[in-house]
């Protein structure tokens, strides 16, 4: 069982600049609709038979010369008269709205140097390489909710493509690490990564 440790009293921006650390896995749940179906439809696989917390994942990179910290996702951003859709850099400011954000964890692996390294330096090839985020390989992943065996390929996987979670599971397979064995890369959820057998700290913010 790993250690969880929730946090409350701070602002969602407090909670990330005091805990964060680089190659850390950032969890968030949003409140946006979709957000809100993607954690309801993982209650299939909670351990309480509950709906998770969690619809969103993405990995910590740094802080940089502007004082602030980024990270690196595969996500659909919806600006006014255009959007990016795929592997990118954002800020973590994005997270600080409790009102869109109403949840957020940390899972730190206590990773030496060289694997924070490999992980972060694959998640910069995927931007480089314009990785896209693939909204056909999210149906696939609740296809398999129900399957016996989600260790399979994702009947709908396509080249080049990752969704949120498959993006954070791809670059910790630089180090070989799996957050769960019997899941395959593209049906991996946010709460699978959460409930992750692996040895990790983690620390939420309610």
């Amino acid at each position: 069982m790993n250690s969880i440790v929730e946090i409350k009293d701070l602002s969602n921006q407090e909670f990330i600049e005091k805990y964060a650390k680089q190659g850390c896995v950032g969890l968030v749940g949003g409140t946006h609709f979709i957000d809100k179906s993607i954690k309801k439809y993982q209650k299939k696989i909670t351990s309480h038979g509950n709906e998770s917390l969690w619809s969103h994942a993405f990995i910590f990179n740094e802080i940089r010369q502007d004082k602030k910290w980024w990270v690196i996702e595969s996500d659909l951003e919806f600006y006014k008269k255009q959007m990016r859709v795929g592997v990118q850099e954002n800020r973590a400011d994005k997270y600080f709205d409790k009102a869109q954000f109403s949840h957020i964890a940390i899972l730190d692996f206590n990773l030496n140097k060289e694997d924070t390294n490999k992980i972060i330096a694959e998640a910069l090839n995927l931007v480089a390489i314009r990785t896209e985020y693939s909204i056909r390989e999210i149906f696939g992943v609740l296809f398999s909710l129900t399957a016996k065996n989600r260790n399979e390929e994702n009947l709908l996987a396509q080249e080049n493509s990752l969704f949120c979670s498959a993006f954070v599971q791809h670059c910790y397979n630089s180090i070989d690490l799996d957050f769960n064995k019997d899941v395959s890369t593209k049906h991996l959820t946010p709460e699978e990564i959460f409930a992750t057998d692996q040895k990790c700290s983690i620390t939420i913010l309610k």
